[in-house]
């Protein structure tokens, strides 16, 4: 039986990311009680209108147990293992953690607020970057962003407006909602900046005598495609070959120690790319 490396690495980098995102709520955002959004919120909410009887993991458990189903027959079986397994992870540890951490790490209220807010939003875009989904508002996001090019960030935070506005029928607060949007705005704004620099790609361009070599080179070991170009040097009036090739931004070192070993003399300039779509990047939808 071969051993899917890739696919463990994805379910590791997951494990990071919920614990990330559980670690806040359970050090910062539930002891404070701060009700943010996503179902983490409704949870939260559930937890201190019940006295702390009912444990944020169990409602996060339950209610993303009815939301899975329907991630599983729109964004299909491999979407719904990845967020089944972070689903599990996070309810694990959204019953284990908040009785280790009855107390919050920080005294003030709002400083609480920005720092539960940003690591959520950083375990969230750790998980959403491998395929995955913390549940919630994430999968409802997730829908939509596979048929729309709206940020999953976006989505999710008018989602949460409403969440974090209903809890206002228990608290009659309104201290609590102004923390709630507080830790919402943070959130989104941290899970796009996580999943914006996962996509970020760069364009290289390469001139080298030894162009057909680099280029085999790179199709064949790297899996990128190359498109080879005719080009002239205006100071030396000589004609040349000049290849361009996308790849991801952690990929272009590979590039660059490609590219010395077959030509130190090479001459190559990056750019950074954003929104590159088609085959080996992003899907193109309307």
């Amino acid at each position: 039986m071969k051993i899917n490396y890739s696919e463990i690495r994805s379910l590791l980098i997951i494990t990071l990311g919920m614990a990330i995102y559980t670690f806040a709520w359970s050090a910062f955002l539930i002891p404070s009680g701060i009700i943010g959004g996503g179902v983490s919120g409704i949870g939260t909410l559930i937890y201190i209108a019940s006295e702390k009887t009912i444990l944020v993991g169990y409602s996060y458990f339950v209610i993303n147990a009815f939301l899975i189903l329907i991630a599983l027959k729109i964004l299909g079986s491999k979407f719904g293992i990845k967020t089944i397994y972070a689903i599990i992870v996070g309810s694990i540890l959204l019953s284990v953690l908040p009785k280790l951490i009855p107390e919050p790490l920080v005294n003030e209220k709002f400083m609480a607020a920005i720092i539960g807010g940003a690591l959520s939003g950083i375990g969230v875009g750790i998980t959403i970057s491998q395929g995955g989904s913390s549940g919630g508002t994430d999968i409802i996001a997730m829908m939509i962003n596979k048929y729309k090019n709206i940020s999953p960030g976006r989505i999710i935070l008018y989602i949460d407006i409403f969440i974090i506005a209903s809890s206002y029928i228990v608290f009659k607060d309104v201290p609590t909602i102004v923390y709630g949007y507080v830790v919402m705005s943070i959130t989104a704004y941290a899970i796009d900046m996580v999943i914006s620099g996962s996509k970020q790609s760069a364009q290289l361009i390469i001139i080298s005598a030894e162009f057909a070599q680099i280029a085999d080179e790179i199709t064949g070991t790297m899996n990128r495609g190359v498109s080879v170009m005719d080009s002239t040097g205006w100071y030396s009036k000589e004609s040349k070959k000049m290849l361009m090739v996308v790849v991801r931004k952690h990929e272009a070192p590979s590039i660059f120690k490609l590219v010395k070993q077959i030509d130190g003399n090479a001459f190559i300039s990056m750019g950074s790319v954003m929104g590159v779509y088609g085959l080996g990047f992003e899907e193109i939808r309307g």
